[in-house]
């Protein structure tokens, strides 16, 4: 009898061939692929996803059809995997973690608990303990690898919230700045913290955390009746890419007794290059670090990491267990289920590890430390140009830039003027933020395969839109 659902070897090798070649096909027109769709009006995508949101079939539909399908859907998308994405916080997504993926996805081993797969299991975990070596973390520190930078943020706020407050959280309070990314705001909501446990310390002109007006912020809360348990400290802004003093924000929180956390899913993995372990320096006093693989390790999205200095904390506020789990026996590598909300979970690690012992560290390091001269690079030419203005020197990868006018109100429509002109391109894809109530255009490199060439072409259709703007408005 024949089992639809079982292919034979012959018909997973078709499904895999036809699957790769297009994969393979993908990646090597990413150079030339367009930065975004061409002309797609509403109407057109509306039409598009009603047609993909059709149900199945009852009977089969060909293979061909099905990829069809596939690619049509995949090239509605802005095209974050190519090197022309310089918007938002750029991924990149490593072929070889594809082919991890595939294979991860194939064996479908069950990690949630490491007795039930412990090779798997200590696959991944070898990757949070080098991931915790590369934050400076102490030996015994640990962690484990999630969705992303939310709900790593998630995680590490309820193990603070547990540790520091216990079940009387009502009069909780955090610390953070408004630059701070908006999941740890999040995170607390969902973490069952009200509306106004959420502190917002003043940030510098670099738009960094003031030290000295947090300390003034924590007292006059302990004196009015509330109880400080959490510092936030970002190793990276989304924004600016700014970086908290992140040694003062750890002395101040030692000396407060607060869970002392750092939002790095931006930035923390600068930590492997020489210049962002210097920048980053009090990042390894954290109590928690949230990093994001899919950002700064260019894996595929949905690879995120925390590390924590003690796991014991992990424990506490997340561990839980069932009768019918009672004949597994303990093993060296800790149950993720145990250190985070899922129970049932993927195996992330095994993307994360494949690159990095078939490409070794020293390629990751070289890359990151490309995007660094990257923004410094564009940040010196974008600088030169008299109709821009560029308040913050690049801390990492991200240049922040507006247009110069008379008025902030012209100069915010000049600025958004620019952005369509050079999205209309299609040749990069670049996105703003709003800082200090002032539109602000951004150039975010972080893809593996943005180079100098694309930068420059980047920076070539900044200054044309920007002059081309000017022009037209001022006759």
């Amino acid at each position: 009898m024949r089992y639809p659902l079982e292919p034979d070897r012959s018909e997973m090798q078709a499904l895999a061939d036809a699957v790769l070649r297009r994969a393979i096909d993908f990646v090597e027109q990413l150079p030339e692929r367009p930065a975004s769709p061409a002309g797609v009006q509403p109407e057109e995508i509306r039409a598009l996803q009603r047609r993909l949101l059709a149900p199945p079939a009852e009977e089969p539909t060909p293979l061909g059809d099905v990829l069809a399908r596939m690619e049509e859907a995949a090239d509605t998308a802005v095209e974050s995997a190519g090197p022309s994405y310089l918007a938002y916080t750029p991924g990149g997504g490593l072929f070889a973690a594809a082919v991890a993926d595939l294979y991860a996805r194939a064996t479908n081993r069950y990690i949630g608990l490491s007795a039930v797969a412990p090779g798997m299991a200590a696959l991944e975990y070898s990757v949070v303990r080098w991931l915790c070596d590369v934050a400076g973390f102490p030996a015994g520190a640990g962690g484990i690898l999630v969705s992303g930078g939310s709900t790593a943020n998630f995680t590490a706020l309820v193990a603070a919230r547990e540790q520091r407050l216990g079940e009387d959280i009502a009069a909780g309070a955090l610390y953070m700045t408004r630059e701070a990314h908006h999941s740890v705001g999040k995170a607390a909501r969902l973490a069952g913290l009200p509306q106004r446990s959420l502190r917002i310390v003043p940030a510098s002109s670099e738009r960094r955390m003031d030290v000295q007006a947090a300390a003034r912020m924590i007292a006059a809360d302990r004196a009015a009746g509330l109880r400080p348990f959490l510092l936030v400290g970002s190793a990276g802004t989304t924004n600016t890419g700014a970086i908290d003093p992140l040694s003062e924000l750890a002395d101040l929180a030692a000396r407060e007794g607060l869970w002392y956390h750092v939002d790095g899913a931006y930035g923390g993995l600068f930590c492997l290059t020489e210049r962002g372990r210097e920048r980053l320096r009090g990042i390894e006093r954290a109590d928690s670090v949230t990093l994001d693989p899919h950002k700064g390790l260019f894996m595929p999205y949905g690879t995120g990491a925390l590390i924590v200095r003690e796991l014991r904390t992990l424990r506490a506020a997340h561990a839980a267990s069932g009768e019918y789990l009672q004949d597994l026996p303990d093993q060296e590598v800790p149950d993720f289920a145990d250190l985070g909300p899922e129970l049932t979970r993927e195996v992330r690690g095994l993307r994360v590890w494949l690159p990095l012992h078939l490409y070794g560290v020293a390629a990751f390091r070289a890359a990151l430390d490309e995007k660094i001269d990257l923004a410094q690079h564009a940040y010196r030419r974008l600088a030169a140009e008299p109709l821009l203005d560029l308040p913050w020197e690049p801390q990492l990868s991200i240049v922040a830039l507006r247009v110069k006018a008379q008025d902030g109100e012209r100069a915010d429509a000049l600025g958004r003027n620019v952005l369509e002109r050079v999205n209309a391109g299609r040749r990069v894809f670049l996105s703003s933020t709003v800082v200090e109530g002032r539109f602000t255009l951004r150039l975010a490199i972080l893809a593996h395969r943005s180079h100098r060439d694309r930068v420059d072409e980047a920076v070539a259709a900044i200054i044309e839109a920007v002059r081309d703007a000017s022009n037209s408005t001022a006759t």
